[in-house]
């Protein structure tokens, strides 16, 4: 029986668990949960709605189903959801100012159920948006896609952010370095972290059994952010617009399973940019 198999998790000496099959079916029903507060925000998101009421969406889909949101009270974070507009690379505060033709905007959200953390992010359009935020969010869609799909037993975590840098920057876009993607489970934020750069066949082996998220932050400009005076905030230095994806994914026998996928396939952009 090998470790994936096994229906207890163990501890490694690096302090990053393997997870058994029980892990992995709890984390797909948490992660479905996230995906599908996503799907029902597709239609909601025009000009005119406030990052407040968005997040007041997903505090009541969570309540009505008894899913806690991780983010609300976490480390004194008083709200359900980080919401990110334009040039915010992530943690955005929801308040009540309305979101305008042309923005584009990150909603993260974080659901605990039967004590699993189902934690997943996409981008959403407000309204029709330039050319150069469509095709930032392309990239970045593409650039996790990429990430994941390097995902496998013997992969290592520098092929994981290899595959993110090479091809972000290959469209001339930065990626940012002051965040990374980490482990998930039982707990919201655990062993290892993931950047989303590196060099191939560097870091960690990957293992059946390990649960992260990827999560790239790609900008437009420069990858330099800085974080506000309220603590949260994380904002490109050049203004530059910003765009993020997120999945939590665990690592099987052959490759990986991702558990936030859109049950609608909703969670990539709606067009083609001719890449």
């Amino acid at each position: 029986m090998n470790e994936f198999e096994a229906p207890t998790t163990t501890r490694r000496s690096n302090d990053i668990i393997i997870y058994g099959p029980d892990a992995f079916a709890g984390m797909r029903k948490a992660g479905q949960a996230a995906a599908e507060c996503l799907d029902l925000l597709t239609d909601f998101i025009k000009p005119g709605v406030t990052t407040a009421e968005i997040d007041a969406l997903v505090f009541h889909y969570g309540e009505a189903r008894g899913y806690l949101p991780a983010c609300l009270m976490y480390r004194g974070f008083r709200h359900s959801s980080c919401t990110s507009i334009n040039h915010v690379v992530c943690h955005g505060i929801p308040n009540d100012k309305p979101l305008k033709e042309g923005d584009i905007v990150n909603v993260d959200v974080t659901f605990i159920v039967d004590g699993w953390h189902g934690d997943s992010n996409r981008m959403y359009f407000v309204g029709e948006v330039s050319r150069k935020a469509e095709r930032l969010v392309q990239v970045t869609y593409e650039s996790l896609m990429r990430a994941i799909a390097v995902v496998k037993p013997g992969a290592t975590l520098g092929d994981i952010g290899a595959a993110i840098q090479e091809f972000a920057e290959a469209q001339r876009c930065s990626v940012v370095r002051d965040f990374c993607g980490h482990g998930v489970g039982r707990s919201f934020h655990e062993a290892p972290s993931v950047l989303h750069y590196g060099n191939r066949g560097e870091g960690t082996k990957l293992q059946a059994g390990m649960i992260f998220t990827i999560e790239p932050m790609i900008n437009l400009g420069r990858p330099h952010v800085k974080v506000l005076s309220d603590g949260w905030t994380a904002v490109t230095r050049d203004r530059s617009l910003t765009a993020q994806f997120e999945h939590a994914l665990g690592v099987t026998e052959t490759g990986c399973e991702v558990f936030t996928l859109s049950p609608g396939r909703l969670d990539h952009p709606p067009f083609s940019t001719g890449l």
